[in-house]
């Protein structure tokens, strides 16, 4: 994971309005909080930030009025109908700290053939440190057959990485593939 630098101001303007106004001026209203601090509230640059929260749980390193802050997103709010990002709440955290997050699982390879294969989790809950947070945990279902199947206590974490989920949470499932239209006429 990289650390994003991110020059960010003070809000001393709050409400809907201000919002807007801050929108038109490309720049996305934000809140830094936690550790038990009073919440920071600022703004973000608009290009920039939207770079870089594409990527799932992003490590920002923040710097407001001459102080920084290392944060994760922990929430975005967008457009509905223009998908462009409307608010950001950050969450602060302190290098070395142990950080839960939703980690996207990625299957590799090929399963035998005639198998289907069927992802029932799409993101795995993991605990952390803040950063080195994985950007993915890859499975391989290389050669795997109808009936078997991987659950969570089957997947290979990254190092430093603590499996919150359930052990027996069902990440794959391989199916045999069902008979062609031709193929069951024929029997």
């Amino acid at each position: 994971m990289t650390e994003i630098k991110l020059a960010a101001e003070l809000r001393t303007e709050f409400g809907k309005g201000a919002a807007r106004r801050a929108r038109r001026a490309s720049q996305i209203p934000a809140v830094i909080y936690g550790h038990g601090e009073e919440p920071i509230h600022i703004v973000l640059p608009e290009r920039e930030t939207t770079r870089a929260v594409r990527a799932s749980n992003a490590l920002l390193t923040l710097n407001v009025a001459g102080e920084e802050h290392l944060a994760l997103v922990k929430d975005i709010q967008r457009d509905p109908l223009l998908q462009i990002i409307e608010h950001i709440d950050l969450l602060t955290v302190v290098k070395g700290e142990k950080v839960t997050v939703e980690i996207p699982v990625v299957l590799v390879g090929e399963a035998a053939s005639g198998t289907v294969v069927s992802q029932e989790a799409n993101h795995i809950s993991l605990e952390a440190e803040a950063t080195h947070v994985p950007v993915h945990v890859e499975v391989s279902i290389e050669g795997r057959k109808a009936g078997e199947r991987i659950h969570a206590s089957d997947l290979v974490l990254p190092t430093g990485s603590t499996l919150l989920a359930d052990a027996e949470t069902l990440i794959v499932n391989f199916n045999e593939a069902a008979a062609a239209p031709e193929e069951a006429a024929a029997e």
